[in-house]
């Protein structure tokens, strides 16, 4: 039995990732900025943490209730994340920030909250959820792509800087997901778009997003990434990075091998 902590565990991935992880016997705490969202993973025995990863007092108060019940924290999963879409020109700085906040700022928060208890224990693991989106940009996607590529920078860095202290770090970098996340982020990117020079060119880049989360051979079922974070948490030797689906597989490849040009014109095509 590991004593897991994992963040944005109300819905989605991290719920998911939740209940597997508890009926493989795990002592999960499943932590959400809403409390009153995460009555659901007491019926498998996860037990509910009130957590704002953008709140310092939060975080503190998150992982010391941990500490305090269990008496140690083996694995961190950092899964809260927040997705918003739009033209850098239009979209709001403050937005941005807010962004960064959650997906950067908050993996980083409470990482270094868990640390302390990891390096007396000499043992831990820390998962970054990632996104594809952290390896290849589409359109329209500038700050939420941004953050992506930080939390695997900041992620390589932590790997190499914590191995001396017996502490893993692994990143998970899930494609699309069936989730209400395209949709909303869908929504996002075409009122950002509104009234600017980029209306037509973003409501177009909706549409095709919209389908995209609809088309069950574009988005992988979020047990898929689920089944990837438990194969990290059982692992001896967790890989660096895990790259579940064949659509982030692949887009990841052609990434990698295309001229730049070449894969532009792709992502433009597909929008």
């Amino acid at each position: 039995m590991k004593v897991i902590l994992i963040t944005g565990a109300s819905s989605g991935i991290g719920y998911t990732a939740a209940k597997l992880l508890a009926q493989q016997g795990n002592q999960v705490y499943g932590a959400a900025r809403r409390a009153e969202k995460l009555a659901a993973i007491k019926e498998f025995g996860a037990i509910p943490v009130s957590l704002d990863v953008t709140d310092e007092a939060s975080v503190q108060a998150a992982v010391k209730q941990v500490i305090d019940q269990a008496g140690r924290i083996d694995v961190l999963i950092n899964n809260a994340g927040y997705g918003s879409y739009g033209p850098v020109e239009a979209v709001p700085l403050n937005e941005a920030k807010y962004q960064f906040d959650v997906n950067v700022f908050g993996v980083a928060s409470v990482t270094k909250a868990v640390l302390p208890t990891m390096r007396q224990q000499h043992s831990g693991l820390i998962i970054n959820i990632s996104s594809v989106g952290g390896r290849v940009t589409s359109h329209f996607g500038d700050w939420y792509h941004a953050s992506k590529y930080a939390v695997e920078a900041l992620s390589d860095a932590l790997r190499l800087e914590l191995k001396e202290f017996g502490i893993n770090v692994s990143i998970i970098e899930p494609g699309g997901i069936k989730s209400e996340w395209g949709g909303i982020a869908a929504d996002h990117l075409e009122k950002a778009g509104q009234g600017t020079a980029y209306a037509a060119q973003t409501k177009k880049s909706a549409t095709a997003l919209r389908k995209q989360f609809s088309n069950p051979m574009m988005v992988a079922d979020p047990s898929t990434i689920a089944k990837t974070v438990a194969k990290a948490v059982k692992s001896s030797r967790p890989k660096p990075r895990y790259l579940p689906g064949m659509v982030a597989k692949s887009m990841v490849c052609l990434h990698t091998i295309l001229p730049t040009r070449w894969f532009d014109r792709i992502m433009l095509m597909a929008n």
